[in-house]
C-alpha cells in the first residue's frame, strides 16, 4: 500500500489506523488532495488481524464490535460482506464448572454490580473527580476480581482510573465478533487510499503559512493535517511540534495507553476443552481471561490486562504463554499441557508506535479527551484517535468516529465541504 511521497497536498493524515484510515476516507469522498503517513510497513495501528501463524485468523488488537448495533464498522463490514457473529459473549461465565462453588458466580456478579452502580453515583456526585479504587473495599472478598475486571475493561488499576471517565463511556452491551478478524475489516477500509506505509513523521513545522511535515524520506507540506497517533507518542515528544503544543502534549500525558495483552494458544485435541470462558482465579487481580474455542475454533484466547499484563512483557515473551499454561492447568488438570501450544502473544506496551493497547484518563483528567481533541495551529491542526472520543474512547468505533469528525473539521478549514469549495475556496 506504500506509495511515493508527495510534495505538497491539502491534508495530511499522520497515522493510518482507524482514525486515520476513517479520516482519509472521507477526505478522498470529499475529492481534495490528501496523504496518509504510516510509521508501520503496514496499516490499522491496534487494529491488527494475522494469518499466518494459526489456521484461523487472529486479532491481535481490537477484537469485539462494541455497542455493535450502532457502531459505524457493523455497517461498513456488512456492506464488504464480512460475516458478523452476533451470539453473546460468555463473559462472567465459568466453563466447565471449575472454580466456583454454587451460587460463587451470582455472588460475584451482584458485587460488580454493586460496583458499578456507586461508580455511576459518584461520577454524577459535585467535587473532584476521584480513583475508582476509593470504590472498593480492599478486603472485600470479590475485590481481587473487580480489580482483573477493570484491567481488562481499562488496562489499568482502579487506582489509576477516573471515575468520571470511567462512567462515561457508553455501551450498549452489544459485543459481536468477526471471524475474518477486525484488523482485517479495518485494512480492508483503507484500500484506494492514498497510503505511505514505512514513513513516520517525526516533527510538525506549523510556524509558517504552510505546514511542513519531517520525515526520512523527505518533507511533505499541506493546507491542514489531521494527527492521528497514540497519546504516548504525543506526551513523550516522539513526534514533535514547532512552535510546541504544550497543551496537547500534557492532554495526551493524561491520557496514557492501558495494556491489554493476548496469547493464542492451539488446542491438539479440541473435545479436551469446553467452549466458552473461564477466569484463571478469582482471589487476585493478576488473572487471566480465557475464550475457549470460540467460533468453535481449536483455539484459546488469553486475555490479561493493567499493571500485570505489563509485569508478564517484563518478564520476557514466554512468560504469558507459561502462566496461561499454569492457570488452565490448574483448572482443568496437568494433562492439559499436552494438548495446547502456544501460537502468538502480544506485548502492546513494548510497542514503540504504540506504548499501549487503548486510553485510560487518570484520575482527575477525564477533560483532557476535550483538551487533545481541540484544533491547534490557528485551526490548521487538527486531533482524532479513540483517545479524543469522550464516550467511546478504548474503542475502534471511537476512533473511526473521531477521524470523520477530524476531517470535517479541516474540510472546513480549506474551504472544502462536499468535494466542493465553500466560500472562496481559500
Amino acid at each position: 500500500m506504500s506509495r511515493s511521497l508527495p510534495d505538497e497536498i491539502d491534508v495530511a493524515v499522520i497515522g493510518a489506523g482507524a482514525a486515520g484510515i476513517a479520516a482519509g476516507r472521507r477526505l478522498a469522498e470529499a475529492g481534495v488532495a490528501t496523504v496518509v503517513l504510516e510509521a508501520r510497513d503496514r496499516v490499522g495501528g491496534r487494529a491488527w488481524t494475522v494469518v499466518d501463524r494459526a489456521p484461523h485468523p487472529l486479532d491481535m488488537g481490537c477484537a469485539w464490535l462494541h455497542s455493535a448495533g450502532r457502531n459505524p464498522w457493523t455497517a461498513i463490514a456488512e456492506a464488504a460482506g464480512f460475516a458478523i457473529d452476533r451470539s453473546d459473549p460468555a463473559w462472567g461465565t465459568q466453563a466447565g464448572g471449575t472454580l466456583f462453588a454454587p451460587g460463587e458466580i451470582e455472588a460475584y456478579r451482584a458485587d460488580l454490580d454493586g460496583f458499578f452502580a456507586r461508580l455511576a453515583e459518584a461520577a454524577a456526585a459535585p467535587g473532584p473527580d476521584r480513583p475508582a479504587s476509593d470504590l472498593v473495599d480492599p478486603a472485600a472478598r470479590w475485590t481481587p476480581l473487580i480489580e482483573a475486571i477493570n484491567s481488562y475493561i481499562n488496562g489499568t488499576s482502579l487506582a489509576e482510573t477516573s471515575i468520571r471517565d470511567f462512567d462515561a463511556y457508553e455501551d450498549t452491551e452489544e459485543n459481536w465478533r468477526l471471524p475474518a478478524g477486525y484488523g482485517t475489516l479495518v485494512a480492508a477500509h483503507a484500500e484506494g487510499l492514498p497510503i505511505v506505509t514505512g514513513c513516520p513523521v517525526a516533527r510538525v513545522d506549523h510556524s509558517g503559512p504552510r505546514i511542513r511535515l519531517e520525515t526520512p524520506r523527505g518533507i511533505v507540506t499541506c493546507r491542514a493535517a489531521i494527527v492521528t497517533v497514540p497519546t504516548p507518542v504525543l506526551a513523550s515528544g516522539q513526534l514533535a511540534f514547532f512552535p510546541a503544543l504544550a497543551d496537547h502534549r500534557d492532554a495526551a500525558a493524561g491520557l496514557p495507553l492501558g495494556v491489554a495483552d493476548k496469547v493464542f494458544l492451539s488446542i491438539l485435541e479440541p473435545d479436551a476443552l469446553p467452549a466458552g470462558h473461564v477466569f484463571g482465579a478469582k482471589d487476585r487481580a493478576g488473572t487471566g481471561s480465557y475464550h475457549l474455542r470460540r467460533f468453535d475454533w481449536p483455539m484459546v484466547e488469553a486475555y490479561f490486562g493493567g499493571p500485570f499484563a505489563r509485569d508478564l512483557e517484563r518478564a520476557g515473551p514466554d512468560a504469558a504463554a507459561a502462566f496461561a499454561l499454569d492457570e488452565l492447568a490448574g483448572l482443568f488438570g496437568a494433562d492439559i499441557r499436552k494438548v495446547l501450544k502456544p501460537v502468538a502473544v502480544t506485548a502492546w506496551a513494548q510497542d514503540v508506535h504504540a506504548g499501549g493497547s487503548y486510553s485510560i484518563a487518570l484520575p482527575g483528567h477525564a477533560g483532557d479527551r476535550a483538551r487533545l481533541a481541540a484544533p491547534a495551529a490557528g485551526g490548521r491542526l487538527f486531533f482524532a484517535g479513540e483517545a479524543t472520543h469522550a464516550s467511546a474512547y478504548s474503542t475502534a468505533h471511537g476512533a473511526y468516529l473521531s477521524g470523520r469528525r477530524a476531517a470535517e473539521e479541516a474540510l472546513a478549514a480549506i474551504g472544502r465541504q462536499n468535494g466542493r469549495p465553500s466560500g472562496d475556496g481559500a
